[in-house]
């Protein structure tokens, strides 16, 4: 390992350009409105009513407690992240109304914990008994489930140190350490081995490490890493000790988290066998399991990791998989200082991440599909971009992000400045012993000239590396995973005070080694030529499909653009690509003007002219359908299904939790076999053991003889099991319901193949699917047809 050091978020101001003026709309928007969701949405008053508890229970009221008034455990994260990425914005600049502000919440915070250091405030309001089905009878005794006890003091050890090296006051700091003795004392060396089932807690405890030197917490850490593997799921990525994880597997978010965490034991621990295993899950991610966006996570179903090349452009892609991606990715880097991890994390940011958030700064996505078709709810109960969630870990995560991106610009190793991200900013760093100032200049992600003013306190020798990315030396992402049909590599430049360089190349960097005095001036210059990309021949979605880009930017089309309808559209290899300055669009991006288009109708192909927009700026304009992959020719359009009486019919359920969509029930998607999870499923979770519905209310009365079911099963990875019974009623003329007559014995149930019930006809206006959920489980269905 070769070690780096970020320079701090603290010695970097970002100036302008594309993450300039999002961080700045995160300040001045994103923050303040988190903050006020934090209040209205009941989360803060949860450390209210835990503090209340206590008192009123030390003043004699032994019985009083309060039934929690949120509606997740893990809702005092969104308080803590939010304190963090406050404190992050503090660092800034001075905001003494958002100190006080942030000082009033960190008082309410410290009056819910116990006497002992405990601070789970659904324990704490709610002490006799579990006041939530995810907490145990006793403290940690279901955080392997789905407490997230410790999950929550991880996000508020980061806090903790964030708010302390920000404003050098240790109100929370002290907190976090009272906290962390006692998880210490339970959980440490020699108590009984406990795996975390959301990790987070880990990369905390290393930042705890990091801030006071005490090797406890960094031991900590390792204890509870070192726990994993003892017969639990994959979900948690507690199948296998970590030492011999090869392959990316379950919930997306915490298997990143966990390998940031991983990678922090690794750098401060000297656990090279973390790095081994850490180096072959990246390449598992990178070149099998990543989304051309840097999006990761793909199945909605337990937000999980797919299998190897299971890439589906209706993905999930949860923006806090994108986020802990990139904390993930930077601690690669800072171990090795190569610059194929900061080339994956700039893909992931441009795309992935900076996606999960409008312009305006106070609408989210939570899952970043990569196909959409202007209507569905496809966020979590919203069509589009939505204010905010009952699950509201995304925003917080962003907000935190955008307001410490000064910290993944540069980094210092022995005597060289390293560059990797290019925005107009002000870097100061220590370097050879001296002190250096850069000041960066740039279009960048729109244009590729970087304009770079070297000013050391003293003249000094030392190596400045510039980073030259993937996709200008003609690669998508290191490895197999995509290509462009043209991967001749980019021109790039550089030059030194008006004359031409010729640089050093390492681990991905032009090195500049030289003695450097104030005023020097760098000019980099990476043209940017627009990219077709093609996927891997064993990722079955993008089979025939082209995607476009262009430098950093993966770019997409959108129904606003393109006379609202993007259907039987194909971009041939002889249609030509231009860029397009727009600055009174979108922010100022830089668009794709498409000539030689086609479009496949009922009639022909008909030729058209497209307009292409960054992925990450989609749906800031109203709904409208979007694609980032178009078939290569007009063969691989698929014609339009014809609409089916059980697409035409208005779907009702028993149940549905908060963002499930019903579209899938019948949106003429079935899976290809049992293993494919290319398509969206319905389920009715958390719902376990009971009798539930499905009801298509038709149009008109009509006749129905048989009906297709594929039960969706998601063993392995999620709760959801094939049913333990099923039948079908229809609605009778005097408005009850009666079971068909099946010709048969019995309702087949078979994993996701279509299993078809033929029964004798009825004349109905409605039709029921009965399901009675097996003992302990759910069930879900891919697609519901009758005939």
């Amino acid at each position: 390992m070769n070690p780096i050091t970020a320079v701090p978020f603290t010695r970097v101001r970002l100036s302008g350009g594309l993450l300039g003026s999002r961080q700045a709309t995160n300040r001045k928007i994103t923050l303040r409105f988190a903050l006020e969701q934090c209040e209205s949405s009941g989360r803060l008053r949860n450390f209210d009513l835990a503090a209340e508890t206590m008192r009123r229970r030390a003043a004699g009221e032994t019985s009083f407690q309060h039934v929690p008034p949120t509606e997740y455990p893990f809702d005092d994260t969104d308080v803590y992240k939010s304190i963090e990425g406050a404190a992050y914005c503090l660092s800034l600049g001075p905001d003494p109304d958002l100190e006080a502000l942030i000082g009033r919440m960190i008082e309410r915070v410290a009056a819910a914990q116990e006497p002992d250091g405990y601070l789970f405030t659904f324990r704490t309001m709610h002490p006799d008994s579990p006041g939530h089905d995810w907490v145990g009878q006793e403290r940690w005794e279901k955080d392997p489930e789905v407490s997230h006890e410790l999950y929550n003091l991880g996000h508020l050890y980061e806090a903790g140190v964030a708010h302390f090296q920000a404003t050098g006051s240790r109100s929370l700091l002290d907190l976090c350490l009272k906290s962390a003795e006692l998880v210490h004392h339970d959980l440490g060396a020699g108590r009984p081995p406990l795996a975390t089932g959301h990790q987070v807690i880990e990369m905390g405890l290393a930042k705890l490490f990091l801030q006071t030197g005490d090797i406890r917490w960094l031991r900590l850490a390792e204890v509870l890493i070192d726990n994993r593997g003892r017969g639990g799921s994959e979900y948690s990525q507690n199948h296998l000790p970590v030492t011999e994880q090869s392959e990316a597997v379950g919930h997306a978010v915490r298997a990143n988290y966990l390998y940031a965490g991983m990678a922090d034991v690794a750098a401060l621990g000297g656990r090279t066998d973390y790095f081994e295993a850490l180096i072959r899950l990246w390449e598992n991610v990178v070149g099998r399991k990543l989304h051309l966006t840097g999006g990761c996570g793909a199945l909605a179903s337990g937000e999980a990791y797919g299998a190897d090349y299971e890439l589906p452009h209706r993905c999930y892609n949860e923006t806090c998989a994108a986020v802990a991606f990139l904390f993930w990715n930077h601690r690669m880097f800072l171990m090795t200082g190569e610059g194929k991890y900061m080339d994956v994390f700039e893909r992931t940011l441009y795309n992935g991440t900076l996606s999960g958030v409008s312009l305006s700064g106070d609408r989210f996505f939570y899952p970043n599909t990569l196909e959409y078709n202007g209507y569905t709810e496809n966020n979590h109960g919203h069509a589009g971009r939505a204010p905010w969630f009952g699950c509201a870990c995304c925003p917080p995560n962003l907000m935190r992000l955008l307001a410490s991106l000064g910290g993944y610009v540069a980094a210092v190793g022995e005597d060289r400045l390293l560059l990797n991200l290019y925005t107009p900013c002000r870097i100061e760093a220590d370097v050879a012993g001296t002190s250096v100032c850069l000041s960066v200049e740039t279009g960048y992600p729109w244009d590729g000239g970087v304009a770079i003013r070297v000013d050391p306190g003293r003249t000094a020798e030392f190596s400045l590396g510039l980073r030259i990315p993937g996709w200008v030396r003609g690669e998508p992402l290191p490895g197999d995973l995509y290509f462009y049909e043209d991967a001749t590599p980019a021109r790039w430049s550089v030059a030194v005070n008006g004359e031409a360089a010729k640089p050093q190349i390492r681990d991905g960097y032009a090195v500049l080694r030289r003695r450097w005095s104030e005023g020097d001036q760098v000019e980099l210059h990476l043209a940017m030529p627009v990219r077709r990309v093609r996927g891997n021949a064993k990722v079955a979605a993008t089979k025939g499909q082209v995607a476009l880009e262009r430098g950093p930017m993966v770019y997409a089309v959108e129904g606003v653009d393109n006379d609202g309808n993007l259907d039987g559209l194909f971009l041939p290899d002889s249609a030509t690509v231009a860029p397009d300055e727009r600055p009174d669009v979108l922010g100022g991006a830089t668009l794709l003007k498409v000539a030689g288009a086609g479009r496949r109708t009922a009639d022909g192909e008909v030729p058209v002219s497209l307009t292409a927009i960054p992925y990450a700026l989609w749906n800031n304009r109203g709904l409208s359908p979007m694609r980032v992959w178009l078939p290569a020719d007009a063969a691989g359009v698929p014609p339009p299904p014809e609409p089916t009486l059980a697409r035409q019919a208005a779907v009702s359920v028993s149940f549905r939790r908060t963002g499930q969509d019903l579209d899938p029930i019948n949106d003429q998607l079935a899976p290809l076999n049992a293993t494919d999870q290319f398509v969206p499923q319905f389920d009715f979770w958390p719902h376990r053991g009971t009798a539930e519905w499905i009801e298509y209310a038709f149009p008109e009365t009509v006749e129905v003889r048989s009906a297709t079911v594929s039960w969706f099963d998601d063993k392995g990875r999620g709760g959801c099991r094939l049913p333990a019974s099923w039948r079908i009623v229809y609605r009778t003329p005097d408005g009850h319901w009666a079971p068909v007559d099946v010709e048969g014995a019995a309702y087949p149930v078979k994993k996701a193949d279509p299993v078809t019930v033929a029964f004798r006809p009825v004349t109905t206006d409605a039709l029921r699917l009965e399901i009675q959920l097996p003992e302990g489980f759910c069930s879900g269905i891919y697609e519901w047809s009758v005939e």
